[in-house]
């Protein structure tokens, strides 16, 4: 008999008919003669209640703990218990693989969040991380499809580079050498030309130089790949290993790269809400459990449902730098310095806690879009503005996230790019071929980078970034 998916299973069609489904047990229980099975295989949020009667050898049900893994043959009947529609009277019972009481970690209780991490080989089974990872799949999903019906081609950027996109220098070399052997040219620094690559490379900070490359061709291109940052940065925002969703556009300008990210976002919002709903409903039920505890002023002011459906019905608010700079300078925290970075001169980059003040305070929990920002604080491919000071750089800003969104045009202008480069020191022979784009058919174009944890923790409503990444990779940690 083929197997059933459970999340097909509550459906009236299979009521009265023999069924084969397959899981792992949740939860175990006995009453007399009868014993009561909550099985779960991770196609849905829902478990289905299997009744095993006296008639099922008593060597079997020893064996059922919480993890086993089941195979059960039996007939859908309506349940005459509460908390669940469907029920499957089991006829037989095949163990797939036992799991030992005393040594499976996951028991039926509530573990911490910390404790999870800890097994985050085992976590997917739990319900809050069984919801969290399918709609991650659901996001991923809304993003291609976003992408593809708005005409993009999907490319794959290299992993391995030999370029720093940011040129803050935070990279992890990839090297083959014996490190303890590496030789040294004349100024003292390492030579590599025996290396694998025969230069020095590492893993990508981002994708964005090369689908640069590939939109002066294609004209719409997306990329959605893993990258690296070396920064020693433990905290619940950042992660060394993540994945990004970097759009390259061609003849398009700062605002209809500004339109794009705001669209891309409601779209992908707006699908794990109408395919995702009850995953949604149960973690909306967890932070509300989780609020309930917390004081009032901690509390979310509103629920997930309510939050998600909230950045769909307005309109991205749009400042730019010098605005955002006067409402932080004149805020009350800032003024009473509550703030850790006090506002006071013009050209300073904001940090998390202005970002919060921004889209909580001052904009109601609506995401912000600040755009051109000091060129001093910014990258040297960002367009440089008339004034001379600023870049058409934009950065959005979510409720409880902070930047999720980073973008910019683009400098196609070579005599101006090579300047920012010099100001900046970046190394023009290391980068010859970026150069080469604008000296040949150079276009206007511009595009963003879309920290896609960041996304999955806004949707999941995850205070961690930690917990929406399979398996996490931080400072001192490199487990799994």
């Amino acid at each position: 008999m083929i197997r059933t998916e459970i999340k097909n299973v509550f459906d009236i069609k299979f009521l009265g008919k023999k069924i084969k489904i397959s899981g792992w047990v949740r939860f175990k229980r006995q009453s007399k003669n009868v014993s009561f099975i909550n099985l779960n295989d991770g196609s849905t949020i829902n478990n289905i209640q299997i009744v095993l009667n006296e008639d099922i050898q008593p060597d079997i049900l020893d064996l059922i703990n919480t993890g086993t893994s089941i195979s059960v043959y039996g007939t859908l009947i309506k349940s005459e218990g509460a908390g669940q529609e469907f029920e499957v009277t089991a006829k037989s019972v095949e163990i797939l693989g036992v799991a030992d009481s005393n040594q499976y970690p996951l028991q039926p209780k509530r573990h911490s969040l910390d404790f999870l991490r800890e097994n985050a080989h085992l976590r997917f089974r739990t319900n809050t991380f069984g919801a969290i990872f399918r709609i991650r799949h659901a996001l991923s999903f809304a993003i291609h499809n976003f992408f593809n019906s708005e005409g993009f081609v999907y490319i794959n950027t290299p992993i391995i580079t030999g370029s720093d996109c940011e040129g803050a220098g935070e990279m992890f070399n990839v090297t083959t050498l014996n490190k303890s052997k590496f030789a040294k040219n004349q100024n003292g620094s390492i030579d590599y030309s025996n290396d694998f690559f025969g230069k020095e490379t590492n893993l990508t900070v981002s994708g964005q130089l090369e689908a640069e490359m590939a939109s002066l061709a294609l004209g719409k291109v997306y990329t959605f790949g893993p990258t690296f940052r070396a920064e020693n940065s433990n905290t619940s925002r950042h992660l060394a290993e993540f994945w990004m969703i970097e759009p390259e556009v061609a003849f398009s300008d700062l605002s209809q790269i500004i339109d794009l990210s705001e669209k891309l976002l409601k779209y992908s919002i707006n699908y794990v809400l109408e395919n995702c709903k009850n995953d949604i409903f149960f973690l909306e039920k967890r932070l509300l459990e989780e609020d309930s505890k917390k004081k009032k002023e901690e509390r979310n002011p509103m629920n997930l449902t309510k939050k998600l459906k909230h950045t769909l019905n307005f309109d991205f608010i749009k400042i730019n730098y010098d605005e955002a700079f006067m409402i932080l300078k004149n805020s009350k925290p800032n003024k009473k310095k509550k703030f850790k970075f006090i506002i006071d001169q013009w050209g300073v980059d904001f940090q998390s806690e202005h970002e919060k003040y921004l889209v909580e305070k001052e904009f109601n929990y609506k995401p912000v879009v600040i755009t051109n920002y000091p060129k001093d604080i910014k990258a040297f491919y960002m367009r440089l503005n008339n004034d001379l000071k600023t870049v058409a750089a934009m950065d959005l800003l979510f409720p409880g996230i902070g930047e999720i969104v980073g973008g910019a045009q683009r400098e196609e202008r070579l005599h101006i790019l090579k300047n920012r480069m010099t100001e900046m020191k970046v190394n023009e022979k290391e980068l010859w071929w970026y150069i080469d784009s604008r000296r040949f058919g150079t276009v206007p174009h511009g595009g963003f980078g879309l920290g896609f944890e960041r996304l999955v923790q806004y949707v999941t409503g995850m205070s961690n970034i930690r917990d929406v990444i399979p398996f996490p990779r931080t400072p001192q940690n490199a487990e799994f």
